[in-house]
């Protein structure tokens, strides 16, 4: 069951919002409905899925309604037709003493500007949210501190926010919600106002601490390149409408319209596709078992210089070259280790093509591509990888033949 999930959801601003919705299902534009009716679409129709555990990134300019609907999935904005899920539990339906409730038990929300509050310490802010719902001080205060030492802020608890930088007051707002222990976090614009080499830190850091925590994120952003490097998967909004929702891969590969198109052809390739999707697959390995007689006949029938080994399992275990098996096979060594090298570069399902080209350029060898289980799944060539980031016509040529000699 998803942890988050929005259907149909609509939010009309005007003196009579609900006389807008049927322009609304008809799929008319913004400007259509103000026109006709006088009133202004925030969000229309909106649907989507977060997933638990997922970071769902919306991302859209100015007025593309991202801030509107992460507003209407806790109700600080009352939507105007839809439901909203929070696993079984249907936000939009709620009482506000139910709302609160569950504000304070599953969401937790950090702020573009940090909503501090300058008077109180960094533990006191931490532990706000905390005493707002009557926890005891001895509690409070442990809760805070472990939310504290998991942003980095350990030893920081009796400064005053004042007294810091604006990463480490963004710290203390996440700290604030990862005290409550919420099942989702809403981040809206959390980083924007952060210095750019501050907040690409903070990417970093929030990705690995939602791996450590598991936490359900929905991320706000008007920045492609902070969608791409944060989200599982991205929403993209435009005048109040989702126009695609996917991967960065996804989008950017299968631009769903000209604007999709437009709005990601600056984005570097490299940084967004992933070795999954370029990789090439394996016909032919050698096995554990496999001396060096029988690897020279493998290598020899698929015309290479050398084969992956992998053990029973079909983790990779090295490489075994073609003359390092000949030689073997004339001095009569039958060992299989003998002829097996370790020294073999491997990435993961989802390395970007940045790290990969780094990696082929300092060893100009192909590249085994392992999941997290180090199960060999694929390997990459340099022609595949120039073709994929080049995309001319003519790389498919010579894909062909830079796949020869780098084998």
């Amino acid at each position: 069951m998803p942890m988050l999930r929005v259907e149909n959801l609509n939010k009309i601003f005007g003196t009579n919002p609900k006389s807008a919705l049927p322009l609304v299902e008809k799929g008319l534009s913004r400007e259509q409905v103000r026109e006709q009716t006088g009133q202004t679409i925030g969000i229309a129709n909106v649907n989507f899925e977060v997933q638990r555990g997922e970071i769902l990134v919306v991302m859209g300019l100015s007025g593309s309604g991202k801030s509107t609907l992460v507003r209407c999935v806790n109700r600080l904005i009352e939507p105007t037709s839809g439901k909203i899920y929070i696993g079984d539990d249907e936000v939009t339906s709620m009482s506000r003493k139910q709302l609160i409730s569950l504000r304070r038990r599953k969401l937790g929300m950090v702020f573009q500007h940090f909503a501090l509050l300058p008077h109180r310490t960094v533990l006191s802010n931490a532990e706000y949210g905390l005493e707002v719902m009557g926890v005891d001080q001895t509690q409070r205060t442990e809760k805070a501190m472990e939310a504290l030492k998991l942003v980095g802020l350990k030893g920081w608890e009796n400064q005053y926010t004042s007294q810091l930088s604006g990463g480490m007051q963004q710290r203390v707002g996440l700290a604030r919600a990862l005290a409550l222990d919420p099942e989702i976090i809403l981040m809206d614009e959390a980083l924007s106002a952060l210095d750019p080499l501050i907040r690409t830190d903070m990417q970093n850091e929030l990705i690995d601490l939602q791996r450590k925590l598991e936490k359900t994120i929905l991320f706000i952003t008007h920045d492609l390149t902070e969608a791409v490097n944060m989200g599982d998967r991205i929403v993209l909004m435009k005048d109040g409408k989702v126009v695609q929702i996917g991967t960065a891969e996804e989008i950017l590969t299968n631009p769903a319209s000209r604007y999709v198109e437009r709005f990601v052809e600056e984005l570097e390739k490299s940084k967004v596709l992933r070795a999954e999707t370029i990789m090439r697959p394996i016909h032919e390995v050698i096995h554990g078992g496999d001396g060096p007689r029988a690897a020279l006949h493998k290598i020899k029938k698929a015309g290479v210089s050398a084969l992956f080994s992998v053990d029973s399992h079909g983790k990779l275990k090295g490489t075994v070259p073609a003359d390092k098996a000949a030689q073997l096979v004339e001095k009569g060594v039958k060992d299989p280790k003998a002829m097996l090298d370790t020294n073999v570069k491997s990435v993961t399902l989802d390395t970007n093509l940045r790290d990969i080209m780094t990696l082929m350029v300092e060893n100009r060898q192909p590249v085994a591509v392992v999941d997290d289980e180090n199960t060999l799944k694929g390997v990459i060539v340099i022609g595949a990888l120039l073709a994929a980031v080049s995309e001319h016509p003519e790389s498919q040529e010579s894909e062909a033949v830079e796949s020869e000699n780098t084998k």
